[in-house]
């Protein structure tokens, strides 16, 4: 049984519990959602919204899942949300990148060539539809295993296992290109 998962039944100060899992998960949570947003503020906004989500629905956790996959749940479903609502779909929200601030030394161009190479992937990434950036984010980036993102985004593991294979289709396309 998960260490946090006892403590949540031990606890009875919900606010120290939600300290403790926005010092545990707020990190991952805010990549998570990041992966479906693209925008850094947009994703710190929703994040928050999510703990708070958490924080009133703490009451319905019955301990039946880990507490991560219970959050995650939360945080993908909150996502969803948003990418179907009024404000996303009519609201023009624009962010501004830094430039790379890479360090200097003697593989400078390697270091640049490398990094490049990274925002192409990750803008591939990006540009998926949901139902597979989500599947790659959670594989990859979270390296969650096959059985939970199904219980996560709340699909057969066949149904996971088609999409990654069709993301990674989607992806080699992409970056052939």
């Amino acid at each position: 049984m998960d260490e946090l998962m006892v403590e949540v039944f031990e606890i009875e100060d919900k606010e120290i519990l939600m300290d403790e899992l926005m010092q545990r998960y707020g990190q991952d949570i805010l990549q998570l959602v990041y992966s479906y947003v693209g925008n850094t503020e947009l994703a710190e906004d929703l994040t928050q919204d999510i703990f708070v989500k958490c924080y009133q629905s703490l009451h319905t956790y019955k301990g039946k899942a880990q507490l991560r996959t219970w959050l995650w749940r939360i945080a993908i479903n909150h996502c969803k949300d948003y990418l179907k609502s009024w404000y996303n779909n009519k609201v023009i929200v624009s962010e501004s990148e830094p430039a790379f601030t890479g360090e200097r030394q003697e593989g400078i161009e390697q270091a640049v060539i490398q990094h490049e190479e990274d925002q192409r992937l990750a803008s591939a990434v990006m540009e998926l539809p949901v139902k597979y950036r989500e599947v790659i984010y959670l594989f990859y980036f979270e390296e969650r295993p096959i059985k939970e993102i199904a219980t996560v985004i709340d699909v057969k593991e066949n149904t996971v296992k088609t999409r990654l294979r069709r993301a990674k289709e989607l992806l080699k396309e992409e970056l052939e290109e």
